[in-house]
């Protein structure tokens, strides 16, 4: 397969999670850890169409400033929560995969397996303890 890529954040299990399937399917991706390396807007702005999702949609709340920069009010504009993003990277949720297949953001962490032509290499088990690819390399 040709290049996937990964805005990943290391400390989120999701994130870590997503990481691990893609490298189960023998991929080793482009890894941009994007608190470190902000995508900049045009790339954003790109990423958030081929997701075909509302940019309110990619806003993170939980452990952000979004309730302190009142992030929840509908009157914003998108320009105005992409504003956003790009000042507090943490604002965008994660981890978002882009394969030749698509563009996603892979939460759960298994809904990457759609955009991987390749079969899980074998069994695969969140950090939670929950089974997603079971020993013969079938999705549970």
């Amino acid at each position: 397969m040709s290049q996937i890529t990964i805005y990943h954040n290391p400390q989120c299990g999701t994130s870590r999670n997503t990481l691990e399937l893609i490298r189960n399917s023998g991929e080793e991706p482009v890894v941009i850890e994007y608190l470190q390396t902000p995508p900049e807007r045009t790339t954003l702005v790109r990423l958030i169409k081929d997701m075909g999702i509302e940019v309110r949609a990619l806003l993170r709340i939980k452990g952000t400033p979004y309730e302190e920069l009142g992030l929840g009010d509908t009157s914003l504009t998108d320009d105005q929560l992409i504003d956003a993003m790009m000042a507090h990277p943490i604002l965008i949720n994660r981890p978002i995969v882009v394969t030749p297949l698509g563009t996603r953001l892979c939460r759960p962490s298994e809904a990457v397996l759609d955009l991987l032509p390749q079969e899980q290499r074998g069994s695969f088990v969140k950090e939670d303890g929950q089974v997603v690819i079971d020993e013969h390399g079938r999705r549970v």
